[in-house]
Parts: structure tokens; sequence; C-alpha cells
């Protein structure tokens, strides 16, 4: 498959379908996401009616295709999405992130017809999904994963416990890794979908965040749950393979997660820097503002280069895990830096909570440790290199 990328019309060489999504979204961004974000940030309040709202819109199934319920659109119209949420509200945006990336895309991908049929139609229109991968001593190793999954007639036995779970306490479909043969690696492990109410399933304590706190995480606790053999997806055995992918997919929307808040703190801090006036005249006359200016929205400019460049070449069929592992970690990095320099430009201000940008710090820094840590996208770049 060749691919050209027309920029005659926009710089970043977007479709009209995909500029008409951008645009839809910001719209509602703005509109019904942004005058939210600082009181679920407050209260640590998931925002049920939000997810809503974005349901109707199409949203909550974007890439997946329209016979299964989905919108047909392609995954950089989904990480466009994703940035112009997370440009008014990081925590939406990972909810939205979470529910699509996680549990929407590899069903899609790696489910068998009958589950396809089964999911994914209410996932893209009104429930949301959760993915269970960390576990107590299985974080950055998510090889070293101990839930256990005992197969025993038509039905599996799982046992164990999966921490730090996006939309935990809200999702009414999840997604599950758990070892199936022990002593054989990564080749033991795999994925299994099912739904809140199967016997032996119980959501466990919330932990208090720094920040993303309107996005909801949470406890999965398996105790002799049962779900049957016809809910595991794919090949025993080929979890790992799946999930890895998997996260491929997520990191392209972690970096665009990284990009909405980078930008966001742009936005903010030119705003900021043009209305506030010391020594008689707008601090944005000032070098030193101009300087921290120029540096956020060059290399905002580059980390959102290298997320539409994972997006395409996904979209073309072509390997891209060094390039969503770049764009993740870059992206993750720029949103920390940005963020930085906008509470430094708005000074004693943009200490308080008067102002949203010491939301967009204390947001940012999940995109350096979720989805796969700073050093681990490290890691998978070197890898990618050197092999």
């Amino acid at each position: 498959m060749t691919l050209t990328i027309d920029v005659s019309q926009d710089k970043w060489g977007l479709t009209e379908e995909q500029r008409m999504i951008r645009d839809m979204v910001r719209e509602f961004a703005v509109g019904k996401v942004e005058p939210r974000a600082a009181e679920i940030d407050r209260n640590c309040r998931f925002p049920v009616e939000t997810f809503k709202e974005m349901a109707e819109l199409g949203l909550m199934g974007l890439p997946v295709s329209e016979e299964y319920g989905g919108g047909g659109t392609d995954y950089l119209s989904y990480a466009i999405a994703v940035e112009e949420l997370a440009r008014v509200c990081a925590s939406t945006a990972l909810s939205f992130a979470a529910h699509t990336s996680l549990v929407v895309m590899p069903i899609f991908l790696f489910g068998n017809e009958a589950q396809k049929k089964k999911y994914l139609p209410d996932l893209c229109t009104n429930r949301l999904g959760a993915y269970g991968l960390t576990e107590p001593n299985a974080g950055s190793d998510a090889g070293g994963t101990e839930t256990t999954a005992v197969k025993q007639g038509d039905k599996y036995i799982l046992n164990g416990t999966k921490i730090f779970i996006t939309n935990a306490n809200y999702a009414e479909t999840f997604i599950a890794t758990a070892v199936t043969e022990k002593g054989i690696g990564t080749r033991g492990i795999s994925a299994f979908i099912f739904e809140k109410n199967i016997p032996g399933f119980s959501l466990g304590g919330k932990d208090e965040k720094l920040g993303m706190r309107g996005s909801d995480w949470g406890t999965l606790q398996f105790d002799n749950a049962e779900i049957p053999v016809e809910n595991r997806i794919g090949e025993e055995g080929k979890g790992f393979k799946y999930f890895m992918q998997t996260l491929d997919n997520g990191r392209i929307s972690i970096g665009a997660l990284g990009v909405g808040i980078a930008q966001g703190a742009l936005d903010k801090a030119l705003q900021y820097a043009k209305e506030r006036r010391q020594f008689g005249k707008a601090i944005a006359e000032f070098q030193a503002i101009q300087f921290m200016l120029a540096d956020m929205a060059m290399e905002i400019e580059a980390a959102r280069l290298l997320v539409y460049n994972a997006a395409r070449l996904k979209l073309a069929g072509q390997p891209f895990s060094k390039e969503a592992a770049m764009a993740k970690l870059y992206a993750s990095e720029v949103a920390m830096r940005a963020a930085n320099h906008a509470i430094q430009i708005h000074g004693g201000y943009g200490y308080t909570k008067d102002f949203p940008v010491e939301r967009y710090l204390r947001d940012a820094k999940l995109c350096e440790i979720g989805e796969g840590t700073s050093e681990i996208q490290r890691t998978v770049i070197a890898r990618n290199i050197l092999s």
C-alpha cells in the first residue's frame, strides 16, 4: 500500500474527514468537557455524563468498522480525538484512550467473529471497557504475570489481582491476562474477555492519585472466577503477543495524549502571557517568556509529527513499534516540559488551583509511566535500532 499525504490544504496532511473529526471533537471538548475539568479533578469524579455524550457522538468506537457499531474511521482520526480531549481535560482523554486502545481494539483485531459481534456493538455505543494487565509484581515486566487461569471443562478458573486499572469501577466489559501454562514464560500467557457479573470476580479499593484524578482506576480481584473457554481471545498461550501489539497501538494514543496536554499548556500560557502586565507591558514582550513559548511550540510540533507518523505507518500496514515508542516517549516528556514552562510563565498564580496549568503538570506525569515507562520506551527503541 502506498501512502500519500496531501498538504495542500492542511499543514498536517489531514484528509477532509480527519479535519471534520478534529473540529467536531474540539467543539465538544471546549463546550462540554472543559467546563467540567476542574471539578472532576478536584472531586476525583469520573464524568459518566461526558462518556454518554461521547457515545452519542459516535466517539467510543471510532477506529472500528461500522458493521460492528463503530465509526469506521482510521487510527489517526482516533489519535486526533484523544489529542483534542487532552487539550482541555487529560482525565477524560485517558479513560477514552484506555477504553478504545486497550479493550475495543484488541477485540476488533484479535477476537473471533462471535466475540466481535457480541461485545463490540455495546462497547461502541453504551458500555465502557477496562484492560487488566498490571499486577503487584508485574508492572514493566508484563511477562511476569502471576494471575493464573486453570482450564476445567468448558471454563477457566482465574485467581489473582490486577492493579492500577483505568476505568475499573465503571467498566462493564473487561479484558485480562493470565497464565494458562506455567514454566514456559511469556508463551504460557493467555487473554480473556469477561463481563462484570461473572462468579468470583470483584473490584478492590481505589487509590488516590497525583493526577488524572477524573479518570477512574481500581483493582480487579479474581477468586476462583469462572470464565467460559469461548471467552479466550485467540489461541491459548498467545496472550503476551496480543498485548504487546495492543501496547504498540496504545502508545500512539498516549503520545497523542501527551501532545494534547502540551498544546493545552501552551494555549493557557499564551493567553496569560498576552494578558499579564509587568513593568508596564505584557510579559509576552519579554524575551525570557518568548523563549519558553518558542521552545514549547517547537517541541509540540515535533511531538505531533512523531505521533501522526506512527499512526500513518499503522494505517499503511507498515511496522510501527519503534515509531510508536518514539512518539510516546517524546510526547510524554514534551508534555512535562510544556506544563512546567506554563507554570513558570504564570508565576505564583500557576502554583495555585485557580489556574489549570498546575493540573496539566500533575496529569502529564502519568504519560511517562502508563503503557510502558519512558525507560521501557527507550529499551524498545534500542532493540529496534540494534536488531
